[in-house]
C-alpha cells in the first residue's frame, strides 16, 4: 500500500490498489446529505466540497440521486482555478447509478449525464447503487416508489457497466449495498468479464461485515465503508455507535473522539472509509486517524459489541422483488441485527 502524497497537515492519506483504475485514497468525503442537497442547496454542497479539498481530501464520493454532482463539478473546477489542486486527475471521483436507470439501455446515458454534471470526461469508479431496479418514474415523482421496484437484470446491467469501462468513461466499476449477501456477488462473478473493483456498504463497530469482507478480499474486491459513525443525523441512524459506552471509554483512553475511534477501527480492517461531515472542524478531525492505532484490547472490545444494521430493510415491499428482509439479504442477517427505524436513501 503506497502513500498518495496528499498531506492533511499530519500524515499523507494512504491509497489502495484496486483491480482496475488508479489507486484509491483510503479516506473519502461523502457528498450525500439527509435532504439530498435540498436544504444545503448547490452553493452549500459546493462550499463543503471546496473545504474538503482544502483540508486534504482527494477522494470524493457522490451519486446521481444525491443531487450533488453538479456542485461537485463546480467545486473541482474552482479548486483547479484557485490552485488548490493542479488538475482533476489529482482527485478520485466515485459516483453511482440510481435504481431508475439500473436497466439495460439506460446505463450509458445515465453515466453520460453524470459526467456532464461533473464537467468531467470520466469517473474513477462507477457503482450500481442498489441490488435492485425501479421502473422509471415521471418528472416530479418521489425518488422511491416501492410499488415500482423490480428485480435487477444483473447480467444485462453488468455488460453495460463493462462497456462504460471499456470506453474509458469509468476507470473502474463496482457495486454498492451488496451487503451481507455474498450470494449476489457470487452470481455477478459467475459471468462478469470485468469483476467489480469495489463494494460500498455500511460498516461501523456495530456492523462489522466480517463475512462479507473475507469474501471480497478473497475475490479482489475492495470494501468501501459508508456510515462509519452509524449514520448519525439520518432517519435510519444507529444511535448505538455514538452513544456506545465502550467506544466512549476507548476514545477517552486514546485522547481521541468517538468518531476518530470508529474511523480508525474501520481503517484498520483494510476498508476504504467514506466519511461525511460538512463541518470544517469535524472534516479535519476525521482526517486525523493516522500516526496512532487501537490496542489489542480495544479491538477485542469492539469485536464483542452486538451487531446492528441500519440499512437492512431498505427496499423491502410486499409487491417488490424482495418481500422480506430474509429475501433481500439471502437469509444472511438475523432478527437481532436489524435496526427497525425507517430507512432513508442517504447511502
Amino acid at each position: 500500500m503506497a502513500a498518495s502524497g496528499v498531506n492533511n497537515g499530519t500524515e499523507a492519506v494512504p491509497t489502495v490498489a484496486l483491480s482496475s483504475g488508479k489507486p484509491m485514497p483510503r479516506l473519502g468525503f461523502r457528498t450525500a446529505t439527509a435532504t439530498l442537497g435540498q436544504a444545503e442547496g448547490h452553493a452549500g454542497v459546493k462550499e463543503a466540497v471546496l473545504r474538503a479539498i482544502d483540508a486534504g481530501y482527494r477522494h470524493l464520493d457522490t451519486a446521481a440521486v444525491y443531487n450533488a454532482e453538479a456542485a461537485v463539478g463546480d467545486a473541482v473546477v474552482q479548486a483547479v482555478r484557485d490552485g488548490t489542486i493542479a488538475s482533476r486527475d489529482e482527485l478520485y471521483i466515485t459516483s453511482k447509478l440510481w435504481m431508475a436507470d439500473a436497466h439495460p439501455g439506460r446505463v450509458l446515458p445515465a453515466l453520460q449525464k453524470t459526467l456532464q454534471c461533473l464537467q468531467m470526461e470520466y469517473v474513477d469508479l462507477h457503482l450500481i447503487h442498489f441490488p435492485l431496479s425501479m421502473r422509471p418514474l415521471p418528472e416530479g415523482a418521489p425518488l422511491v416508489v416501492k410499488e415500482e421496484l423490480v428485480a435487477l437484470d444483473m447480467k444485462g446491467l453488468w455488460e453495460e457497466m463493462e462497456e462504460c469501462q471499456r470506453r474509458g468513461l469509468a476507470k473502474a466499476i463496482g457495486v454498492s449495498n451488496f451487503s451481507c449477501n455474498c450470494k449476489k456477488l457470487e452470481h455477478l462473478l459467475s459471468f462478469a468479464r470485468i469483476p467489480p473493483a469495489a463494494n460500498q456498504v455500511e460498516v461501523h463497530p456495530y456492523c462489522r461485515q466480517n463475512k462479507l469482507r473475507k469474501f471480497c478480499r478473497a475475490k479482489g474486491i475492495q470494501i468501501c465503508a459508508y456510515s462509519p459513525l452509524g449514520g448519525e443525523g439520518t432517519p435510519w441512524a444507529s444511535d448505538s455507535v455514538m452513544d456506545s459506552s465502550v467506544l466512549k471509554q476507548i476514545s477517552n483512553q486514546r485522547g481521541k473522539t468517538v468518531a476518530q475511534v470508529c474511523i480508525r477501527w474501520v481503517y484498520e480492517q483494510g476498508d476504504v472509509v467514506i466519511t461525511k461531515s460538512f463541518n470544517e472542524r469535524r472534516m479535519k478531525e476525521n482526517l486525523d486517524i493516522f500516526g496512532w492505532e487501537l490496542s489489542d484490547d480495544d479491538r477485542r472490545s469492539i469485536s464483542d459489541l452486538p451487531e446492528s444494521r441500519g440499512n437492512c430493510d431498505f427496499m423491502v415491499h410486499e409487491s417488490g422483488p424482495y418481500k422480506t428482509v430474509d429475501e433481500l439479504w439471502d437469509g444472511e442477517i438475523t432478527a437481532g441485527q436489524r435496526n427497525q427505524r425507517v430507512v432513508s436513501i442517504n447511502n
